[in-house]
Order: C-alpha cells, then sequence, then structure tokens
C-alpha cells in the first residue's frame, strides 16, 4: 500500500471517530458547535471567597482573638485566618437525626411515635497536611498549637484577658460555600494527630544547608541561631477533629423552619450564624 493511501486511510479513521463523539454529545442533548470544540480547558477561580473547609473565632469574639492570637508569634501563620483550615479537601462525616419515642398501645400491633426531638451530631473532620517548606512547617506548629488551645479552659493566670473561668472559646466552622458550612457555632470536642513512621520532617528553621560528603550537613549548628526555637514538622500528617454544633437559647429563638427551608438562615448576613 502507497504511503499517500496510508495517510488517506489514518485521516478518515480519525475524521469517523470525530465524527461519531459529536454524535453522541448531540445525542445527549450536548450542542456541537464551534464554541465547543475550540473551548480550552482553565482552573476556575474562587473570586473573594473561601470555600475551603476552617474553624476560625469569630469575628465578635475580641477577647478571644486577642488572648489567643494577637502579639503571638507561634500562631502569627493563623492571623489572616482568624483560625485553622485543611489544605486539602477532608473527609467530613455528618449526620443528622430526629428522635421519637414509641408509645405502646394496648392490643395494638404497631407503637405510636412520639416525635421528641432533632440534632445534628458530632461532626468528624479529617484531612492530611502536607508540608513542603519552612513556612508550611510553622504553618503546621500553629495549627496543632491552635487546636491544643481551644481545647481547653482559660484557667490560672487568665486575670488580665478577662476570661478567667470561662469555658474552651466557641469557634466557627465554614466551608465549601454559603448553604453548606457558613460561620456555625461549634465547640471543639477533640482531635487527633497522626505522625506517621518512615516521614520526612522539615524544621521551622530550615535552611539551605550544603551537604558533606559524609552525608552530614556542613553547618547543621548554624540550622538554628542560639536562643532561636525549633520545631520539626512532618511532610505529611493527618489531622482529625471532632467537634459538635452548639447553638444558644437566644439564637434559636431566632429559627424558623420556612426559612430555613429557603435557605434563610445560613448566616450570610453580618453578625448573624448559620443554622444546619
Amino acid at each position: 500500500m502507497a504511503f499517500g493511501q496510508v495517510g488517506k486511510l489514518v485521516k478518515n479513521v480519525g475524521q469517523g471517530i470525530f465524527n461519531r463523539t459529536l454524535a453522541r454529545l448531540t445525542g445527549a442533548g450536548i450542542s456541537a458547535d464551534n464554541k465547543i470544540v475550540r473551548t480550552r480547558a482553565r482552573w476556575s477561580g474562587r473570586g473573594a471567597k473561601d470555600w475551603r473547609v476552617r474553624l476560625q473565632i469569630p469575628n465578635g469574639a475580641v477577647d478571644v482573638y486577642n488572648a489567643l492570637l494577637a502579639n503571638n508569634e507561634l500562631m502569627e501563620p493563623l492571623l489572616s485566618s482568624r483560625g485553622i483550615f485543611w489544605p486539602l479537601t477532608p473527609t467530613m462525616q455528618i449526620a443528622h437525626s430526629a428522635s421519637y419515642n414509641p408509645l405502646a398501645q394496648t392490643h395494638s400491633n404497631y407503637p405510636f411515635q412520639a416525635y421528641q426531638n432533632s440534632q445534628i451530631d458530632s461532626m468528624n473532620i479529617i484531612g492530611e497536611f502536607p508540608v513542603q517548606n519552612s513556612e508550611d512547617a510553622k504553618h503546621w506548629v500553629a495549627t496543632v498549637n491552635f487546636l491544643r488551645t481551644v481545647t481547653k479552659m482559660f484557667f490560672g493566670k487568665d486575670d488580665e484577658s478577662k476570661l478567667k473561668g470561662n469555658p474552651p472559646p466557641i469557634m466557627h466552622l465554614s466551608g465549601y460555600g454559603d448553604h453548606m458550612f457558613n460561620k456555625v457555632p461549634v465547640v471543639v470536642n477533640s482531635f487527633n494527630l497522626e505522625l506517621r513512621q518512615g516521614i520526612d520532617y522539615i524544621s521551622t528553621k530550615q535552611t539551605q544547608t550544603g551537604y558533606s560528603a559524609s552525608g552530614v550537613p556542613d553547618q547543621i549548628a548554624g540550622l538554628v541561631e542560639s536562643g532561636e526555637s525549633q520545631t520539626w514538622a512532618p511532610t505529611l500528617s493527618n489531622i482529625s477533629v471532632l467537634i459538635t454544633p452548639v447553638y444558644s437559647r437566644d439564637s434559636i429563638k431566632n429559627f424558623s423552619l420556612s426559612e430555613f427551608a429557603r435557605g434563610n438562615l445560613s448566616g450570610k448576613g453580618e453578625g448573624e450564624i448559620g443554622f444546619i
């Protein structure tokens, strides 16, 4: 077979595949005009709205913010976000329930179900935290320290903050947009940190240090200056947080099922909280 005939055959086969693809698109109700053919894939921007899953100190909790984050070098990576966020999409386990009490009836095969209450059970957020440089390591250390902090009450020498005796602070859970989680008030019940074996660690004071022939950094003693603190963060770890939604009596008075169904209680307004 001549070379020209082979080329013509390949062209016809390719054109046939292309035509069949367009036919399937048309059959599925998708137009096969030039706009689809010429469109290029690109990343869509998030805009000004951050949809990552995050736990934040509420905007109105000024005393808590000043006590935990303000003028805190260790927590400095969390200042802009007012808390922590999961850099990768986490796994979330969420359960909504309605409780009914069965009322046994005499000479009846089926009990009556008397409604008692509805609730959102504790939610578990499980996500990976990658660390690739010293800045990521500082953020990881701040995240762990933040979770250690918000699971403890104000106690002992907290007289200056005027918060002595207060329970662990209430956080706001946000993520995935306005109608998923938006400023949902929660308390942190517990958190688990998994430090795996066989994982490299990066220092919060990491520098570009050359290695000698023996494999030992030439200036390892100069990695940290005298008096500076240093912490090593794993390049990959799992952090899981167990949280429970909590609503005050005053906030519950503003609940309306019809407004909730319309998405008007999702916490989009200034000073509002999100009902889920």
